[in-house]
């Protein structure tokens, strides 16, 4: 039998282990000496603030050793007064000097004291902050990119994604190994540190609301366990993944992957192109990197090319994409071109402003 109050602390406990798996970009920190400096410096200006304000009003304090105050006792009577509660030799004796210790000088008290103990509330603060940081990360989050595995195929994949005008704020990285994820904070990436064949650990990437899963893994069984909970989830997400061997494509297809890319066969056949022909071998992989010599894209077409033929078009089309039907450029039903298709095509690689304009919508 629970008692009240239980439910709500165990969600907490639970909320807290969350958070300490979901890993925000780190912001610049300004080197420690200089955030030293800065303090120092301001409490100098503080310090220096309340001596020429006992020193404009001087004639209002009493000293107890000589009966008068000078510059040295106002330099003293500000030190002993802003970091401690003073030891009663000099004293403001006129309303105005006490007026002005009530209005100025025990603010000024205050905000000498914050700036001196500015590192230890900061330390205490932290996780308050990050708390907030990634609660309102939650709530933000939406449309976003899921890139499970952050190694060569996950960094390629999403290198051409960011190339295309995604969003680093757009993207939550999920892997297994803490320092991957590091590493993806260090470039200003959201991670994850878990198994992604876990619901719990999608959840953190708030994988239902996403928009698109891009899955990397380094087997094929956790990639299909992976794509299996991740269409369970999100029914709606169009999902990517890659396997190494041919024969487990169906099987990620079956589980609700909507492309599949065979990344040995792949490999293979650059590999057998190249032997057989070096220079088209540099073409494909010309092809295959992102943002030099040519790249393959998919765009609306234009307002001005509707109505003609595929070989009419200012670019080199390799496919039409009309509704769900992938028409090669030779398919006799591929022309005349429709406002409603998307054309696959070869072009220069261009800047990344100029890509997401190529990617808008028609003209």
């Amino acid at each position: 039998m629970k008692l009240p109050g239980q439910d709500a602390m165990a969600r907490g406990a639970d909320e807290k282990l969350v958070s300490r798996r979901i890993k925000l970009p780190k912001r610049v920190v300004e080197h420690p000496l200089r955030q030293v400096a800065k303090r120092l410096l301001m409490a100098l200006f503080v310090l220096f603030l309340t001596v020429f304000i006992v020193w404009l009003d001087r004639d209002g304090y009493h000293d107890n050793a000589n009966e008068t105050v000078d510059l040295l006792d106002c330099f003293y009577y500000a030190t002993v007064t802003l970091s401690t509660t003073g030891y009663g030799d000099i004293v403001p004796h006129s309303d105005s000097a006490r007026l002005i210790n009530i209005m100025l000088i025990t603010p000024l008290r205050v905000l000498f004291l914050i700036i001196l103990v500015g590192t230890t509330l900061e330390v205490l603060t932290e996780r308050t902050r990050e708390e907030w940081r990634l609660k309102r990360w939650r709530k933000n989050l939406r449309e976003h990119t899921v890139v499970v595995g952050f190694g060569t195929k996950g960094r390629s994949a999403l290198m051409t994604l960011l190339a295309t005008g995604l969003s680093k704020e757009q993207v939550v990285v999920v892997d297994p190994s803490a320092k991957v994820i590091d590493m993806a904070n260090s470039e200003g990436l959201t991670g994850v540190v878990g198994d992604a064949t876990r619901s719990d650990v999608l959840l953190r990437a708030e994988l239902q609301k996403a928009r698109q899963i891009v899955i990397a893994t380094q087997r094929d069984d956790t990639a299909v366990l992976v794509t299996l909970t991740a269409r369970q989830m999100n029914r709606g997400a169009k999902i990517v993944a890659a396997v190494r061997e041919e024969e487990n494509a169906q099987l990620l297809r079956q589980s609700g992957a909507d492309a599949v890319i065979t990344s040995a066969s792949a490999a293979g056949r650059l590999l057998g192109l190249s032997v057989l022909s070096p220079s088209a071998g540099t073409v494909m992989e010309d092809l295959i990197q992102q943002g030099s010599g040519l790249d393959l894209i998919e765009r609306p077409v234009r307002k001005s090319e509707v109505g003609k033929s595929v070989r009419d078009t200012d670019d080199l089309v390799v496919n039409v994409l009309r509704g769900h039907r992938l028409l090669p450029y030779d398919d006799p039903h591929a022309s005349p071109l429709q406002l409603t298709d998307r054309l696959i095509t070869i072009v220069r690689a261009m800047p990344p402003t100029t890509t997401r304009t190529t990617l808008g919508p028609p003209e």
